[in-house]
């Protein structure tokens, strides 16, 4: 893995930024994860003019990064070649304040001096409208950035005159920084930041250790827990499948997607993930989301994703003012994708609501009312899963009947049967058992190759496609299976290269893929392990765990060849991954007695 991807979040569930390994803002979107970039060099090329913010030691010869333990908070260090050296602490407030939940659309910056008489510089530029510069006004202690459509204010102890200049000055005390609504800032500034930043992190610890984690991969587990849990949009619920857009899949791939959004399967593995870990308050706040969107569903059709806020439009244009990552563009705003037809989402919406009819844990329990709500979606699943859609991959001039999709509809079916019977409700259960049972059978008969020993990943040909290994989960196909064991074989025959796993081999709308896709290598496996390949399953999750950026995450794709990971950062599916896999393989706690 190359250093490119070397970027590491801050957030509060209201806003994210990215930082880069010199500590420089490079990302960030303001009022929230699908805004105006605030931050926006990651995608202007070599020598972004404005879109960043850095604070730089001079003569920095050695920069160290690392997250407060158990935090979204991250500290960075610089030091020079005669020991001169500062501190950087970078967070975004999140905290419980007057019986109310506390995230601003603000950004925290704290620098100290560590070590000698450091010398610093501070550039502050905000962009606005795409990569534009903001123009700005100055008061006494505070800068104005006026953005199109809004304006955000940094208050600050640093001298104004030396932050407009942007040259270097001795570094003799701590100095604070706050980047955020367009009001006085209330109270003194080093005071307010220093319990903003002890109980930010004290709200992170506390939520980390509600976490069930697996005794071994801790800390892989505890930053992809906390790294997913930014990706939430909490005051709506809605799960982003990552925090940036166009960051290719390849270089010059053209595969550039805006990723700010929330996808029903992207959303239903996260909460999967978090439910195994006990972060029960994800699943609530999505569920919360999720019914708004069935309410709001014309005539029972699911988009595959929505906006955060739950809107239905999200319009793809690409912004010319920026050149791209790395300068490969385009830059896509909006996703067309939601037209699309995508029928795996009526699964994926009843198995992430299935839970509240079990789970005597929540606050709010799922009752008859939920169900019957519920099974307008499973009635849609039931017309829709032996008809052509676009898949889970997205394919934007093909369409087939993919199993994969099929096999969700089922599981939409099968599971309100399970949800009928918990509620006692037996003619309901009776109703959704036998549309299940039909289900099944006729994707038995019509994906089933015997001539290939395989399931195929469409009805009409004899397709491989990673997706099919998630019939294992769905519990559609048992370990044991001699169906599902072909079908892994020809599976990792197919699509495997070296310790990664191609989604499928064959062209698409942009011809070959040349990347892995990390997510199908987890699918992978999970699939080894409940097969039996024990030792092939931890071999092949310990390579994974090692391509983790250095703040431990991972994006949507890797290069099999050369290990540089490509496309939107972080990214949930990938994290999902990462923590199912820990808690699959782990040995159990007891062993430490």
């Amino acid at each position: 893995m190359t250093s490119e991807m070397d970027l590491w979040p801050i957030g509060n569930c209201q806003v994210s930024a990215l930082v880069d390994r010199t500590g420089r803002f490079v990302w960030g979107c303001v009022p929230r994860v699908d805004g105006d970039p605030a931050f926006s060099a990651l995608l202007a090329g070599d020598n972004p003019e404005t879109g960043y913010w850095t604070i730089e030691l001079e003569g920095a010869v050695r920069t160290e990064q690392s997250y407060l333990r158990n935090t979204a908070v991250l500290v960075t260090r610089h030091e020079d070649a005669t020991g001169n050296a500062v501190e950087i602490v970078d967070f975004c407030p999140r905290f419980v304040r007057e019986n109310r939940p506390y995230r601003p659309t603000a950004f925290a910056r704290i620098v100290r001096p560590v070590g000698g008489s450091p010398r610093i510089r501070v550039a502050l530029r905000v962009a606005t409208d795409w990569g534009q510069p903001t123009s700005i006004t100055t008061g006494s202690n505070h800068i104005r950035y006026l953005m199109r459509d809004q304006t955000l204010r940094l208050t600050t102890d640093a001298p104004i005159d030396r932050l407009r200049a942007e040259n270097f000055f001795r570094l003799e005390r701590s100095l604070h920084f706050f980047l955020g609504p367009d009001e006085s800032f209330s109270g003194g500034l080093q005071d307010v930041l220093g319990v903003m930043l002890d109980r930010t992190t004290h709200e992170w610890r506390h939520w980390a250790r509600g976490l069930a984690t697996p005794v071994e991969w801790q800390d892989v587990v505890i930053r992809a827990a906390i790294t997913l849990k930014l990706c939430q949009h909490e005051e709506t619920g809605a799960i982003v499948a990552a925090l940036t857009t166009s960051l290719p899949e390849h270089a010059d791939s053209g595969r550039n997607w805006d990723y700010r959004y929330c996808w029903i399967r992207d959303a239903y593995y996260t909460v999967q993930a978090l439910n195994r870990l006990g972060a029960l308050d994800v699943l609530e706040s999505y569920l919360e989301y999720l019914r708004n969107i069935v309410d709001d569903a014309r005539g029972g059709h699911i988009q595959p994703l929505y906006g955060v806020g739950g809107e239905a439009r999200i319009i793809e244009r690409i912004e010319e003012s920026l050149p791209g990552y790395r300068g490969m563009g385009p830059v896509r705003v909006g996703n067309q994708a939601y037209e699309q037809v995508q029928h795996d989402a009526y699964g994926q919406i009843v198995l992430c609501n299935v839970q509240a009819f079990f789970d005597q844990r929540l606050l709010r329990m799922a009752g008859v009312e939920d169900f019957h709500a519920l099974e307008a979606v499973g009635e849609r699943a039931w017309q829709v899963y032996d008809q052509p859609d676009a898949g889970l991959w997205e394919l934007r001039t093909k369409s087939f009947v993919h199993t994969y999709s099929a096999a969700m509809c089922w599981a939409a079916c099968d599971r309100l049967a399970s949800a009928a019977r918990v509620l006692g409700l037996s003619d309901r259960h009776e109703f959704w058992t036998e549309r299940a049972a039909t289900m099944r059978e006729t994707i038995e008969q019509a994906a089933w190759r015997p001539e290939t020993n395989r399931v195929s990943a469409t009805f009409g040909g004899d397709d491989l496609d990673a997706s099919i290994i998630q019939l294992l989960d769905l519990r559609f196909f048992a370990p044991n299976d001699p169906r599902f064991q072909g079908t892994l074989v020809a599976v990792e025959e197919g699509l495997r290269r070296g310790s990664h796993m191609l989604r499928y081999a064959t062209e698409d709308d942009f011809g070959l893929p040349h990347t892995a896709f990390n997510v199908c290598t987890f699918w992978l496996i999970e699939a080894l392990d409940a097969t039996g390949r024990h030792e092939d399953a931890r071999a092949l999750f310990e390579e994974m765990v090692a391509r983790r950026t250095p703040a431990g995450l991972l994006s949507e794709d890797i290069d099999p060849a050369t290990g540089e990971l490509w496309g939107n950062y972080p990214q949930t599916y990938s994290l999902v991954g990462l923590i199912n896999c820990a808690v699959m393989l782990s040995k159990p706690w007891r062993t430490l007695r």
